[in-house]
């Protein structure tokens, strides 16, 4: 497992999308999308819910001065610079969003998944089926957009903050990277799927439940492949 560094315009200098050098002669790609970016701003940036914390704190707002009584054009003015704070907030979150799906492309070839990301610095790593041990599919919606996570061994080791946004969130302790919010995560994940079993010579199969969709309340329908 290794990866490599850059900056965000080196994009234009690879060998291929996504890839940093040419694959080798026998080995192909059987797989590759970006992150959807406003699945994105919704799973991974919680832009939804910091917007209704927003909301609830501006009428909270809203209610207290009115009961303090007072200037009305103040009220006004005061409430219109907490949602003018607010929506710079979110736009920020938003813009956070869309960059990192931007500058993220993730890569399945017949050996090894590469993921290639980072708005300001550039990283690439190259992880060889040799080194994944399991993965995980999350389906966030009727879509099918959701989230393919991989357990490397315990020998390996990536920092949780090379990998944001880019990781499974909650593994602190044994980070796993992920490839977050790609459309037809069920499909990637047979992908992945059927390349690992072939090349380990052990089966690893995805359930007939990583194609259902997460029910209205419930984060997401999770699949683990042994």
């Amino acid at each position: 497992m290794n990866h490599s560094h850059g900056h965000a315009h080196e994009y234009d200098f690879e060998a291929s999308p996504g890839l940093p050098e040419p694959l080798p002669a026998r080995e192909k790609i059987l797989w590759q999308a970006a992150p959807q970016w406003r699945a994105m701003a919704r799973h991974v940036f919680h832009v939804r819910k910091v917007a209704s914390y927003f909301g609830a704190m501006w009428l909270w707002q809203a209610a207290h001065l009115w009961e303090q009584g007072g200037d009305f054009t103040a009220m006004v003015q005061a409430l219109s610079i907490s949602a003018a704070l607010a929506g710079m907030g979110l736009g920020l979150l938003l813009g956070c969003a869309w960059m990192s799906a931007r500058n993220a492309l993730y890569t399945i070839t017949d050996r090894r998944v590469v993921m290639r990301y980072g708005i300001v610095l550039t990283l690439t790593y190259n992880l060889p089926f040799e080194r994944i041990d399991a993965a995980d599919v999350r389906v966030w919606n009727a879509q099918g957009v959701g989230d393919i996570s991989l357990q490397l061994n315990r020998a390996d080791h990536i920092a949780w903050v090379h990998l944001w946004p880019h990781n499974r969130p909650w593994h602190l302790q044994h980070p796993q990277p992920s490839l977050r919010c790609v459309a037809h995560a069920s499909e990637a994940g047979r992908v992945l799927a059927q390349a690992w079993s072939v090349l380990r010579d052990s089966p690893m199969t995805a359930p007939a439940a990583a194609h259902a969709p997460a029910p209205h309340n419930a984060p997401g329908v999770q699949t683990h492949w042994a």
